[in-house]
């Protein structure tokens, strides 16, 4: 659907890496490889970006370090249409609906790292969530998109000490239990 008003890919990549977890931050040669794309066409990306405060960077050493600003009015907008684009915004809504003693809903894996990923790895966290059911709700859901759906389940506790050991940008928060009820 992105690809039908944003015509330039380098663009749509830039996007779903800084705006679908606002943590991300990447410099301009490691984006090129990770992109497969020119130097120059992610340079030109990125200093747009910039230039529109979408952006901004900051110097580590002598690398130029990207990162959404999270403060531009338009942040919130491009990251819902984001969601919306992967379908994790429906998703979302048939955990909220289904899973009452959903607690938390984390999105892991590489779409949390801003990476394009054939699959969609979400981490439940709740006290009495019915893994048969999830499985259902897995099987329903993949056909709200055309990516994969893994779920993963935690006890509070299980979430608690296993955080601690992981990367803030490797996982990301979508919903939590305010949001949920």
């Amino acid at each position: 659907m992105l690809e039908t008003l944003i015509t330039s890919r380098t663009r749509i990549k830039l996007m779903t890496k800084f705006f679908l977890n606002p943590r991300t931050k990447a410099y301009l040669r490691e984006l090129e490889r990770s992109f497969d794309e020119s130097c120059n066409a992610v340079r030109l990306e990125l200093n747009r970006f910039e230039e529109s405060g979408l952006l901004s960077s900051s110097l580590v050493g002598n690398r130029k370090i990207f990162m959404a600003n999270t403060n531009h009015p338009l942040f919130q907008n491009i990251h819902s249409m984001l969601l919306i684009n992967l379908g994790i915004d429906r998703i979302l809504d048939e955990i909220s609906v289904t899973h009452g003693d959903t607690q938390q809903v984390w999105l892991g894996g590489e779409f949390a790292r801003g990476n394009e990923s054939e699959f969609i790895d979400l981490l439940l966290v709740g006290t009495t969530i019915d893994q048969e059911y999830s499985e259902q709700l897995t099987l329903k859901t993949e056909s709200l998109t055309v990516r994969k759906i893994r779920i993963t389940i935690f006890s509070p506790g299980e979430f608690a000490a296993m955080q601690n050991k992981i990367n803030s940008t490797d996982i990301f928060l979508l919903q939590d239990s305010q949001s949920l009820a």
